[in-house]
């Protein structure tokens, strides 16, 4: 991988997520919630998946969720970490969502709930997922978009102007809806969809803001982030920052996450293809109802 590509050191995220696999318990809601609103959308098929991939597991919530669902043979679990990894049902695996340590058409179904934002190279990992998937295999994934923590990116940024006189990483860049369509469609899926969600939480302060980021594993693993811990100067004016713009009238803060899910197959003969241009039968006035009149000719004019 080039260093052009290396926004995030994949190394502090593989540590974030370790050292958050030990408590994330108490931490799981997102993902829990998350996991559901992606099942639901799996649920919109009829079809069965006998061989499932669980990439970017955390602690095997999904695959627990998906016991019992019929036709499932076998799962397999990925992490990044191995203390997620080692909680997670069915076949265990380290593995990193850049290197995909499969042959090509070994699954019939490729779930990520959450993993995804922290892929430097997205293209290169969805081309693999691609080439996982058997023919007409769906991918069904879940990632954080460009409004989560938007509060939060506010008040950093705000607070590190007037402390340091000038701004940094220190909210990780997200895609946004267009980019994920896009995205989909280079790397060859079929029927791309992408749709998004919004979950709004709030918090006491801050500070219980960033301890349940970290307790999730989703503290800053911006390669261009600054080294130094934050002072306190500066924490003290992100959180003076954060309460004045965003506190409600209880004096908790809000907290937003953007959830893009992703929904595309992998390409097969079958699948229903858009018609050429100009290949229809039937005129579309016909179709409407309505009177067809030449380019530039007003209605109700004789």
């Amino acid at each position: 991988m080039s260093d052009s590509i290396a926004v995030f050191d994949r190394g502090l995220v593989r540590r974030h997520r370790q050292r958050a696999s030990g408590r994330f318990a108490r931490h799981d809601f997102l993902k829990r919630e998350v996991s559901l609103r992606l099942l639901e959308r799996l649920d919109d098929t009829t079809r069965r998946f006998a061989t499932v991939l669980d990439l970017g597991c955390h602690d095997g919530t999904l695959g627990r969720m998906l016991a019992g669902r019929d036709g499932l043979d076998r799962l397999v679990s990925v992490d990044l970490a191995h203390g997620f990894a080692r909680q997670a049902s069915g076949l265990r695996v380290v593995g990193d969502e850049e290197t995909l340590p499969f042959a090509d058409g070994s699954f019939d179904l490729v779930l990520s709930a959450l993993s995804l934002h922290w892929v430097n190279d997205l293209p290169g990992a969805l081309i693999q997922i691609n080439r996982a998937l058997k023919p007409d295999g769906l991918f069904l994934a879940a990632m954080l978009g460009g409004g989560s923590l938007e509060e939060l990116r506010q008040a950093l940024l705000t607070a590190e102007l007037q402390v340091e006189g000038g701004g940094s990483p220190r909210v990780s860049p997200f895609a946004d809806v267009p980019d994920a369509g896009r995205l989909l469609q280079r790397a060859g899926f079929a029927l791309p969809v992408v749709d998004v969600d919004r979950i709004d939480v709030s918090y006491p302060d801050a500070i219980a803001l960033m301890r349940e980021l970290r307790g999730m594993g989703e503290a800053n693993a911006v390669a261009a982030r600054r080294r130094q811990p934050l002072k306190r100067a500066m924490l003290a004016a992100t959180l003076r920052h954060y309460a004045e713009r965003h506190a409600g009238i209880d004096g908790r803060l809000p907290a937003t996450f953007q959830v893009l899910y992703l929904t595309a197959w992998a390409p097969h003969a079958d699948q229903p293809k858009p018609l050429r241009p100009g290949s229809g039968r039937q005129r579309l006035a016909t179709a409407l109802g309505a009177v067809e009149r030449p380019a530039g000719e007003k209605a109700g004019r004789p």
